[in-house]
């Protein structure tokens, strides 16, 4: 008798509770990936894993071995069984552990250190400045490393920098460079390990902001500043709305932007250290 795996046999249909697993896990996967803001190649490359076998997947065809689609959970910040998990049992997609990190962008003068120190202190994690560490990293103030190393060898540094605190922090707050949205594959690093909370701010207060704290850095010594940091916003906005969420600090107080970043974040993320936050201490 034929086998099916002679010549000329017949092979079996798919069982459909296997063609069911399979429907479930691809649309579990793009969810994922679509919430992440990621392409199809930028999950491809942090999963390592081909293209074509992440197509056929997502199409619900693929035949993946456990080995590559567990990298493609981690890839995503989420579990191997979370991926397995129904659509009717499971959370959304945005309430997956890069709630644990949240990383706050924009440009300088939205607010980002302060309302970050007051949200970390109010979920009890630890917060981090990324520009202080890239420092620790290279033993020289931000300037210098420009200086040093140009635009291209900062953003290798920052990336490095980035990928070495996501390895030793599980929970945090980041704040993190306005520039790094610029670099597609560090933004889509930063995204798929981080909820992103775009800071917003009207280019007049960036600018004043900026100028009270004494930070002069790439203004310095140019008269159309405020004309470029309007360009620089105008071009960056795009990206800086791929995060997951917005908070408009403009013609707001400290007190009043906290209280709205808490609140939302606090309705958008769900978890439970967020749901059993406080207010802000001290």
């Amino acid at each position: 008798m034929a086998t099916a795996h002679e010549p000329g046999s017949i092979l079996p249909p798919v069982p459909p509770t296997d063609s069911l697993l399979l429907r479930e896990l691809a649309q579990r996967i793009r969810a994922l990936r679509k919430a992440r803001s990621l392409t199809r190649k930028t999950l491809s490359q942090l999963a390592d894993v081909s293209e074509r076998h992440l197509a056929q997947l997502e199409s619900g065809e693929g035949n993946i071995s456990i080995l590559l689609l567990n990298r493609i959970a981690a890839a995503l910040h989420t579990s191997l069984a979370e991926l397995f998990t129904s659509s009717s049992e499971s959370s959304s997609p945005e309430t997956s552990s890069r709630h644990n990190r949240i990383a706050l962008i924009g440009l300088r003068g939205a607010g980002k250190s302060t309302l970050g120190e007051k949200l970390a202190a109010a979920l009890s994690i630890a917060f981090i400045e990324l520009d202080r560490e890239i420092e620790k990293e290279t033993g020289m103030p931000l300037a210098d490393i420009f200086s040093l190393y140009g635009q291209s060898g900062y953003r290798a540094i920052e990336r490095r920098t980035l990928e070495r605190v996501m390895s030793e922090y599980e929970r945090a707050v980041f704040s993190v460079g306005g520039g790094v949205v610029t670099e597609p594959e560090t933004y889509d690093f930063l995204r798929a390990h981080c909820y992103t909370i775009w800071i917003k701010a009207q280019p007049e207060e960036h600018m004043d902001r900026v100028v009270a704290q004494g930070d002069f850095r790439a203004m310095a010594g140019n008269d159309r500043a405020m004309e470029d940091l309007r360009r620089i916003l105008s071009a960056r906005e795009p990206l800086y709305r791929k995060a997951d969420m917005t908070l408009d600090t403009a013609g707001a107080t400290v007190d009043e932007s906290f209280d709205r970043l808490q609140y939302a974040f606090d309705t958008n993320s769900r978890t439970p250290s967020a749901q059993s936050a406080g207010g802000p201490r001290g």
